[in-house]
């Protein structure tokens, strides 16, 4: 069972179906949100990333608004989530499950994303640690995200089962597990290396709760593409941008020479877009 999706948490906090909905018309008809509407919705949604969607920490916020309170029942699950490996891992899966877990924000905070199995420790490798990283999938704690061969429909039947990069189910949990002071950088709009990793951790967290698995598209560090779905029936590229730029190079570079025919961004902007590129705020992931 998942925690809260952004939808949920909106609820949580106030927000009827029916303003939900008029929300998204302005997808449906690719207009402007009204900036006051679009401000306190990307207001609405950095909380979000911050409190995550465990059931008892949004109780917490909805009641008090106390960031601190939050992290100190984050920080909580997260140990919980220690004891649960040591308690259920079996022999030596223990320790490496462990490792593996708490490498993840270590692992986002590069910027070739790719899992790499000597951050978990040196020398370390698929043969010692891939049984650890599938207990923790299997425990609900994180998600793969699988490199395509080809940019192309079946995404599945594309995907490259050695290249895969690691998300967290519930982006609050990583937020807690990162350095103090992280909660109000990512409130503030201001998270240094990680704010592009927490973005994308959001979005993938988005898209698995929408019950889509996860793929992206590197080839030789000289295009990245954050995710692809299939939409409309067509292999669409998805580009997070934490910050107002949202130029790319990939994009142009996959819709140009690599037959991809649709692109989206997700940034902090309004709704725009170009003839093959449509542009949406990152709230918006939810009604992909």
């Amino acid at each position: 069972m998942f925690s809260l999706d952004f939808e949920e948490f909106l609820w949580a906090n106030g927000v009827s179906e029916e303003a939900i909905g008029y929300i998204k018309e302005y997808f449906d008809k690719k207009e402007n949100v009204p900036s006051a509407m679009h401000e306190k919705m990307m207001q609405l949604f950095r909380e979000f990333i911050v409190v995550g969607g465990m059931p008892r920490v949004v109780s917490e916020f909805v009641e008090s608004h106390n960031f601190i309170n939050v992290l100190k029942i984050q920080q909580e699950i997260v140990r919980n989530y220690l004891d649960d490996i040591a308690k259920y891992a079996e022999g030596t899966e223990k320790a490496k499950a462990r490792e593996c877990f708490l490498s993840i924000p270590k692992q986002l905070a590069k910027d070739y994303k790719k899992f790499q199995y000597s951050l978990v420790r040196q020398g370390g490798s698929a043969r010692k640690y891939a049984g650890s990283l599938m207990w923790l999938f299997d425990a609900g704690i994180i998600n793969y995200c699988y490199n395509l061969s080809n940019p192309e429909l079946p995404l599945e039947g594309n995907s490259i089962n050695n290249q895969f990069k690691i998300y967290m189910n519930d982006t609050g949990l990583l937020m807690s597990m990162l350095e103090e002071g992280s909660s109000k950088d990512i409130i503030d709009g201001n998270l240094g290396i990680y704010k592009g990793a927490i973005y994308e951790n959001i979005i993938a967290e988005t898209f698995t709760k929408l019950n889509k698995k996860l793929y992206y598209f590197e080839y030789r560090n000289k295009i990245e593409i954050d995710f692809f779905i299939r939409k409309n029936n067509i292999a669409t590229a998805i580009e997070v941008k934490s910050a107002d730029n949202t130029k790319s190079k990939s994009m142009n570079s996959i819709i140009e020479n690599w037959g991809v025919k649709h692109g989206i961004k997700l940034s902090s902007k309004n709704i725009g877009g170009t003839q093959n590129i449509d542009s949406y705020p990152l709230y918006m992931a939810m009604f992909l």
